[in-house]
């Protein structure tokens, strides 16, 4: 019994802390662009500049197999989003060679770690660091009427 009571205590540790890593416990706005610099740690930059064209081939939506998504707009922000609740929101950073970081409470960790995305080599499949996991690229559909 003890031995089971010890793995379900480093299970909700872990749960604990990667909900902590994510911005589980904060409003989505809190996560992402819309936090306060002064919530900030000192390691974090201002965000970069971001060039349209270097993040093209993250524009979309990125499905995964746990019911989640990652949407990206041409300016670089996104959400990831899972059972309708943001876990994360901000701005992609590109790395060059198909990796980008993600922004942290309103600025740029200037390290990727395990916060980030790298596409495939043909830009149809992204890996998020933070869990591993591999999402696809879901398939644009356009408007039914003119206009």
């Amino acid at each position: 019994m003890r031995a089971r009571s010890t793995v379900l205590a480093a299970c909700a540790a872990a749960a604990a802390l990667a909900l902590a890593g994510c911005g589980g416990g904060k409003k989505a706005d809190d996560a992402g662009a819309g936090a306060s610099p002064g919530s900030a740690p000192a390691a974090l930059g201002p965000i970069p500049a971001i060039k349209p064209a270097d993040v093209k081939p993250l524009v979309g939506r990125w499905v995964g197999t746990a019911k989640d998504y990652f949407q990206f707009k041409a300016d670089g922000t996104g959400a990831w989003v899972r059972s309708g609740q943001k876990l994360w929101s901000g701005t992609a950073i590109p790395e060059g060679g198909g990796k980008y970081r993600f922004s942290w409470q309103g600025g740029d960790p200037k390290t990727a770690s395990y916060w980030g995305v790298s596409l495939s080599e043909k830009n149809t499949k992204l890996v998020f660091a933070g869990t591993n996991q591999t999402y696809t690229k879901a398939v644009a559909h356009k408007g039914k009427g003119k206009g």
